[in-house]
């Protein structure tokens, strides 16, 4: 078996890309590219002529085989749309699948949204926590943000331009009105970051419309700010409810996980049977 480099490649800005990783580029047998249109104008703009063959969301399991027949011949780049491989872009599992046959993997570093977003968005970079994609339904995002409304750390999530503002009600329902930087379309000619409360990023994208790839960075849970919102108790209580549970079970665990009283928890399972 070859060595299988995961390589990181631009986000928008071309000049980004990093010497060491236009000799791999150059020298690898085959690169296995997400988008290999955009992945050519990259090899173009370079003068690279390395084949291509296409490795995205849809064929990332059939086409598993013949990336390991390919790295038993040469060795084989893997390359996203942008960024790392692998943060929210396919190749975790051709990187676990290359691993199992003892295939030397490789990392060449490169641009990253989560980092850039991060680094420049004012908030605190000691600690953070990456959650990818927000999800796509209202309800099924509720969910998960409640799920992160005690995380202490930063948060960093993807979000589409047109769930922007729906998102960020979202997120203000069930985290408070936290401080909020919004990364949008980093290191491009458009580049923008949104600082500020999440009242005034919700405010900003009503008025602008949203456009590009955006990073949200949100501050973590401040202490005094640990206990639930009461949106946020109403959608565990409706969860819970939903799947079955008792209601004084669902009480007794949404109570437990709240950080709120026994008495307030009631209060609002009374409100929402009302």
């Amino acid at each position: 078996m070859h060595t299988l480099y995961v390589v990181g490649t631009p986000i928008g800005n071309l000049e980004d890309i990093t010497l060491r990783a236009l000799r791999v580029l150059k020298e690898v047998g085959l690169i296995a590219a997400e988008d290999t249109r955009k992945t050519r104008v990259l090899l173009d703009h370079f003068e690279i002529r390395t084949p291509l063959t296409s490795y995205f969301e849809h064929n990332k399991l059939s086409k598993l085989d013949a990336m390991l027949v390919a790295l038993a011949e040469h060795d084989v780049a893997l390359v996203s749309e942008a960024g790392m491989p692998g943060l929210s872009d396919p190749g975790y599992e051709l990187i676990r699948a290359a691993l199992a046959q003892d295939v030397n993997v490789v990392v060449v570093p490169g641009p990253s949204a989560v980092i850039s977003a991060l680094v420049g968005s004012g908030l605190p970079t000691d600690q953070f926590v990456f959650v990818g994609f927000l999800p796509r339904k209202s309800g099924e995002r509720k969910t998960f943000l409640q799920s992160l409304a005690r995380e202490p750390r930063t948060i960093v999530a993807y979000e589409a331009p047109h769930r922007v503002v729906e998102s960020l009600r979202d997120v203000r329902a069930m985290l408070g009105n936290r401080a909020i930087s919004i990364a949008r379309e980093l290191t491009k000619l458009h580049e923008q970051f949104v600082r500020g409360t999440l009242d005034d990023a919700i405010a900003h994208f009503a008025a602008n419309a949203p456009r590009g790839e955006f990073t949200f960075v949100i501050g973590g849970a401040p202490s005094e700010s640990a206990a639930w919102a009461d949106v946020a108790i109403t959608v565990e209580l409706s969860r819970l409810l939903g799947d079955g549970w008792p209601s004084q079970d669902a009480i007794r665990e949404v109570t437990k996980q709240s950080g709120r009283r026994k008495r307030e928890v009631y209060a609002l399972w009374v409100q929402m049977k009302a």
